[in-house]
C-alpha cells in the first residue's frame, strides 16, 4: 500500500468518524428535545373552569373547600367527628367541583342512557380535552385521525359502585365495564375523537398525572405521535377511600393541606379534571402555535426498598429530582420556582424539603437568590390522581405571567418546627411575588410522589419570544368564522367571541381570525362575517345573530361555477381553499355564483364575502390557503360552549348502622406502674393488628409485615387504654420489636406521670 492510498483511506476513515459524532449528537439532541405545552383545559374547585379562573383563584385568600355536597350522601352519612370510629370517616369537608352531572352528551354523540352510566370522570375529561386542543389550534374532526396520543393518570373509578350496591347486579349492564374501567378514561378520548396515537391510563397513586406527563414526553421524543394529552382525573364519589384514608389518619380533620405548616395535619382531599397539548417545540414554532411554556426535562423512579410501601423516602427523591435535572440539562441554580408535592403531613413534608436541599442547596446557596416553593394543594386540596396536573398547570401560569403567587395566607401561622427553614435556602412566600429578576430566565420544577412509591420530577421553563414579530397593523378586510352543533350553542359561542373581540387591538385581529377559520371543528350551524377591526366584526356577528338560524345542507352548495378569464388569480385561490366549481370562461371582473346568487371577486373584501357566502351554505373549505405570514394560533379566545344537561344515576340509600364505639378496655390494661405487664399488653395488642400468631421480638415492625398503616391502627388500638402521647410517625418501623414496645410502654408510663403532676 502506497502513501497515497493510506492517506485516502485515512480520509475516508476520518469522513466515517465525522459522521458518526454528527449522528451521535443528533441522537443525544433528538433525546432531549423540549417539549412545548400548547393549551390546557380544566375543571377544578372553587368555580375554576378556565386558565383565567384558575389564575385568578391563586390569587385568593382562603382555599377552596367546601362541605360535602348533598348528591353524596354516602360521604355525609360515614361521616363522624370522633377520629377512629370503624367504618366511619371524620371529615366532612374536601375540594369539591360544582358540577360533575352535566354532560353535553349529543356534541360527543354518546345516547342518553350511557351517558347515565358513564363515570362523570369520562364525560369531563371528553370536554377538557376538547378545549385544550381549541386553545391549542387543533381542529378535532374525526375522520382525519390526527396523531394524537393520549396519556392520563386515574386511580379510581367509583361512580360503578352504585350499581352493585349489596351484592345486588341487576343494575349492572353491558355500559359497566366501559362506563367505569380506568382504561377507558383515557381510550373513550381517542375514540371519540378519531386519534391513532398510543393510549395510556396511568395508575401510580398520587403521581399518576405527572407520571403520564413523563411517558408522553418520552413518546414525543421518540416520534411517537405528533401531539400529546397529559390528563389527570380523581373524583369523590364514594365512602369506602374516604374511610380508609381515615383509619389510616391520612387526613386532615379540616379538610385542608396545610403545606409546611407547623399545623400539617394530613392532607385534604380535593376533585379536579386537567389535560394539557403537548408537541415538540420545533414543530409547534413552524405550526404558529401558542407556546404557554417548555417541558425541559422529567425523570422517574421508585422508593423500592424504603422504611415503608406508602411512605416516602428521600433518597429516592433526590434520585428523581437530580434525574430530571439532567435531563432537562439545568443547574439547580436556574430553578425560580419548585412547585412542591407538599401533602401537608408532619412526616411527608420535612422528608421532601431536605431532599429538595440535598439536591438543590448548594447552587441555590450559590447564586444568593433563595428559591421559592409551595403546593396548590394548600389551594385545592390534594387533587390525588390529578394532583400533578393541576400542579403543572399552575406552574405553567406562573411561567407564563412572571408571578409567584402566595403559596400560604399570612395568618397561617408558623412554618413546620421539623424544619430548619433558617438553615436552609429556601421561602415559601405569603404574598404574591414577582419572579426574581437576578435569575436569567423563568425555569421552574414540578414534584410528586405517590403511595405506590412512583416519584416523578419535571423541569419547565418559560415559552421562547416569538421570533417573527408581526409589522405594525394595517387594517384590511378579514373572514371570520364560527359554527356550532346547535343554535344556541352557536349564539352562546358568537356572543362570546363578539366580547372578546370589542377588547382586541389591531394586531391581534388576523391571528384571532385564523385561528378561528383553521383551530377551530366545523359543525353545521354556521355564522361567517367580513370586517376590518375588532369591534366591526363583533358589530356584524351581532347582525348575524338576528337571521333565523339553521343547520347547513351536509352536501353544501350545489353547482358552483366561476366566470373567469385565464389569468384570473381566483381560480387558483379558489381551488387551493377546496372549493369545487365549473369555469366558464368570460371577461371582465371574475364572479362566483351559484342557486341564483352571484358574488363579484374584484377586491380582498368582495372575495371574502363570497366565501363567507361559500361557508354558511355548508361548504368544506381549507382556509389554510388564506394565511399570511405572520398569523398565528390564539390561545386564549373562548372554547366551545358545551350544552350540559343532567346525566346521574343516585347511589342507593345508605344503610349504615349507628357508629360502633370502641370500649375502652382499662380494667382489662394493667397499670402503668408495672413495665413489664404494659409490654406484654401492647405486645398482644400488636400481635392482633398483624393477625400473627405469635410475636418475634427480634424483628422489626417492618419484618414483621407491619407498615405505617399498621402502626396507626396499633396506636389506635393502645389509645382505648392508655394516652399514648405518641404519634404513628414518631415509632421507627425497623426497630427490633422489643426495644419498639419498650420505647412506647416508656411514653405511656411517662404521659400517665405528666397527668398526675
Amino acid at each position: 500500500m502506497d502513501e497515497q492510498e493510506i492517506r485516502r483511506l485515512l480520509a475516508t476513515q476520518l469522513e466515517k468518524s465525522r459522521r458518526l459524532q454528527a449522528r451521535i449528537g443528533e441522537l443525544e439532541a433528538a433525546a432531549r428535545i423540549p417539549i412545548a405545552v400548547l393549551g390546557m383545559g380544566l375543571r377544578l374547585p372553587g368555580g375554576v373552569t378556565t386558565p383565567e379562573d384558575y389564575w385568578e383563584l391563586l390569587h385568593r385568600p382562603g382555599d377552596a373547600s367546601r362541605e360535602i355536597p348533598a348528591d353524596r350522601p354516602g360521604l355525609r352519612a360515614v361521616h363522624d367527628p370522633v377520629p377512629g370510629r370503624p367504618g366511619r370517616s371524620y371529615v366532612d369537608r374536601a375540594g369539591f367541583l360544582d358540577d360533575v352531572a352535566g354532560f353535553d352528551a349529543e356534541f360527543f354523540g354518546i345516547s342518553q342512557r350511557e351517558a347515565s352510566l358513564l363515570d362523570p370522570q369520562q364525560r369531563m375529561l371528553l370536554e377538557a380535552a376538547w378545549e385544550a386542543l381549541e386553545r391549542a389550534g387543533i381542529a378535532v374532526r374525526r375522520a382525519d385521525r390526527l396523531d394524537v396520543g393520549v396519556y392520563l393518570g386515574i386511580m379510581a373509578s367509583e361512580y360503578n359502585e352504585r350499581f352493585a350496591e349489596r351484592g345486588d347486579a341487576t343494575r349492572v349492564d353491558p355500559y359497566y365495564t366501559t362506563g367505569g374501567g380506568l382504561c377507558f378514561g383515557a381510550g373513550r378520548i381517542s375514540y371519540v375523537m378519531g386519534f391513532k396515537g398510543p393510549v395510556l391510563s396511568v395508575d401510580t397513586a398520587c403521581s399518576s398525572s405527572l407520571a403520564a406527563l413523563h411517558l408522553a414526553v418520552r413518546a414525543l421524543r421518540s416520534g411517537e405521535c405528533r401531539y400529546a394529552l397529559v390528563g389527570g382525573s380523581n373524583l369523590l364519589l364514594s365512602a369506602n377511600l374516604m374511610v380508609s384514608l381515615s383509619q389510616a389518619r391520612a387526613l386532615s380533620p379540616g379538610g385542608r393541606s396545610r403545606s409546611f405548616l407547623a399545623g400539617a395535619d394530613g392532607y385534604g382531599r380535593g376533585e379536579g379534571v386537567g389535560v394539557l397539548v403537548l408537541q415538540r417545540l420545533d414543530d409547534a414554532e413552524r405550526e404558529r402555535r401558542p407556546v404557554l411554556a417548555v417541558v425541559r426535562g422529567t425523570a422517574m423512579n421508585s422508593d423500592g426498598a424504603s422504611s415503608g410501601l406508602t411512605a416516602p423516602s428521600g433518597p429516592a427523591q433526590q434520585e428523581v429530582v437530580r434525574a430530571a435535572l439532567r435531563d432537562a440539562g439545568t443547574d439547580p441554580a436556574e430553578l425560580g420556582w419548585v412547585e412542591a408535592h407538599g401533602t401537608g403531613t408532619a412526616l411527608g413534608d420535612p422528608i421532601e424539603v431536605y431532599a429538595l436541599a440535598e439536591v438543590l442547596g448548594e447552587g441555590i446557596r450559590r447564586r444568593g437568590v433563595p428559591l421559592a416553593i409551595g403546593s396548590v394543594k394548600a389551594r385545592l386540596g390534594h387533587l390525588e390522581a390529578a394532583s400533578g396536573i393541576a400542579a403543572v398547570m399552575k406552574t405553567v401560569l406562573m411561567l407564563r405571567h412572571g408571578e409567584i403567587p402566595a403559596a400560604l395566607d399570612p395568618q397561617d401561622g408558623p412554618l413546620n418546627e421539623h424544619v430548619d427553614w433558617d438553615g436552609l435556602p429556601f421561602t415559601v412566600p405569603r404574598a404574591n411575588q414577582p419572579w426574581p429578576v437576578a435569575l436569567p430566565q423563568r425555569v421552574a420544577a414540578v414534584n410528586s410522589f405517590g403511595m405506590s412509591g412512583t416519584n416523578v420530577h419535571a423541569v419547565l421553563a418559560a415559552g421562547p419570544p416569538d421570533r417573527d414579530a408581526a409589522p405594525d397593523p394595517v387594517e384590511e378586510p378579514q373572514l371570520l368564522t364560527l359554527s356550532a352543533r346547535t343554535a344556541p350553542a352557536l349564539t352562546a359561542l358568537a356572543r362570546s367571541v363578539g366580547g372578546h373581540l370589542n377588547k382586541a387591538g389591531p394586531a391581534e385581529v388576523p391571528s384571532i381570525c385564523h385561528t378561528l377559520r383553521c383551530g377551530r371543528a366545523t359543525f353545521a350551524y354556521r355564522i361567517a362575517v367580513v370586517a376590518s377591526t375588532g369591534p366591526e366584526l363583533a358589530a356584524r356577528i351581532e347582525e348575524a345573530l338576528w337571521r333565523p338560524l339553521a343547520a347547513v345542507p351536509a352536501a353544501g352548495p350545489a353547482a358552483v361555477r366561476l366566470r373567469t378569464d385565464d389569468t384570473d388569480p381566483s381560480r387558483a385561490l379558489l381551488s387551493a381553499l377546496g372549493v369545487r366549481f365549473t369555469v366558464e370562461h368570460a371577461t371582465g371582473p371574475a364572479e362566483l355564483g351559484w342557486e341564483g346568487r352571484r358574488y363579484p371577486l374584484d377586491s380582498r373584501e368582495a372575495t371574502l364575502n363570497a366565501l363567507a357566502a361559500l361557508f354558511e351554505g355548508g361548504a368544506e373549505l381549507r382556509f389554510d390557503a388564506l394565511r399570511r405570514p405572520h398569523d398565528r394560533y390564539v390561545g386564549d379566545l373562548p372554547t366551545y360552549p358545551f350544552q350540559r344537561r343532567r346525566f346521574w344515576v343516585d347511589e342507593p340509600t345508605p344503610d349504615i348502622a349507628a357508629p360502633a364505639v370502641p370500649e375502652r378496655p382499662g380494667d382489662l390494661a394493667p397499670g402503668v406502674g408495672d413495665r413489664a405487664a404494659v409490654h406484654r399488653y401492647l405486645a398482644e395488642r400488636l400481635r392482633e393488628v398483624l393477625a400473627a400468631e405469635e410475636l418475634d421480638e427480634s424483628r422489626s415492625l417492618l419484618d414483621s409485615g407491619g407498615d405505617s398503616f399498621a402502626s396507626v391502627l396499633f396506636i389506635q388500638r393502645v389509645e382505648q387504654a392508655y394516652e399514648v402521647g405518641v404519634r404513628p410517625e414518631d415509632l421507627p418501623l425497623d426497630l427490633p420489636l422489643a426495644d419498639f414496645l419498650e420505647r412506647l410502654a416508656a411514653a405511656v408510663s411517662l404521659r400517665a406521670t405528666d397527668d398526675s403532676r
